[in-house]
């Protein structure tokens, strides 16, 4: 069973996770798409007071995919104590999918290009095939510099000409902030739950 992998903060989730997600698994044909919401990811540990406590953003995925019989949402990630290591999800997965299943880790350019300072990057890219999805403002990977730093990763990488999504969460955020509507942003219950937890208000 091959399995896509779509790791973040979500926060909040939005339309361009679910786009990306449906454009990859029937692209790839994968059996399911597993929505990884990200615990402390160590990257971001000087700027924890930019991200919401795990409960809120995992409740607005679980709204987010209730309606999708093809998307999972997985907590390994929260309930893993410490910081969040890609590698450590993907070694965790690749256990419970075996020799015969495949997976496919989606992430962005810009995450892309961060690779080499990543948690063990080359054994990432042993685990797993890597499926890069462009974003507005990033330039495309250096290929060749990649290689260079991650031995490996050239054959790791799924390379699909996916849509080029111009919503982030931190425009949402934003938005919230000032008071604009997000309304087709984020699915319709996430944008209630927001609202009635009063999420993102005054940052």
């Amino acid at each position: 069973m091959n399995i896509g992998v779509l790791g973040g903060t979500f926060d909040p989730i939005h339309m361009g996770h679910l786009i990306i997600a449906e454009e990859v698994r029937a692209r790839l044909d994968l059996a399911e798409v597993l929505f990884v919401p990200a615990g402390q990811p160590w990257l971001k540990l000087n700027n924890t007071n930019a991200i919401l406590p795990p409960r809120h953003r995992l409740e607005m995925v679980r709204l987010a995919i209730a309606d999708e019989p093809a998307y999972r949402l997985s907590t390994m990630e929260i309930d893993r104590p410490g910081s969040s290591y890609t590698v450590d999800t993907m070694a965790e997965l690749s256990g419970q999918v075996g020799a015969k299943g495949k997976l496919y880790f989606i992430l962005g350019w810009d995450n892309l290009n961060q690779l080499p300072r990543w948690h063990q990057p080359q054994r990432l890219v042993e685990l797993c095939r890597l499926v890069p999805i462009r974003r507005v403002g990033f330039a495309s990977p250096d290929l060749e510099s990649l290689e260079a730093a991650v031995p490996g990763l050239s054959q790791s990488l799924v390379m699909l000409d996916t849509p080029q999504i111009e919503i982030s969460s931190s425009e949402i955020r934003q938005r919230v902030a000032r008071g604009l509507s997000i309304h087709q942003l984020v699915p319709e219950p996430v944008e209630r739950y927001i609202i009635e937890h009063k999420l993102y208000a005054g940052k």
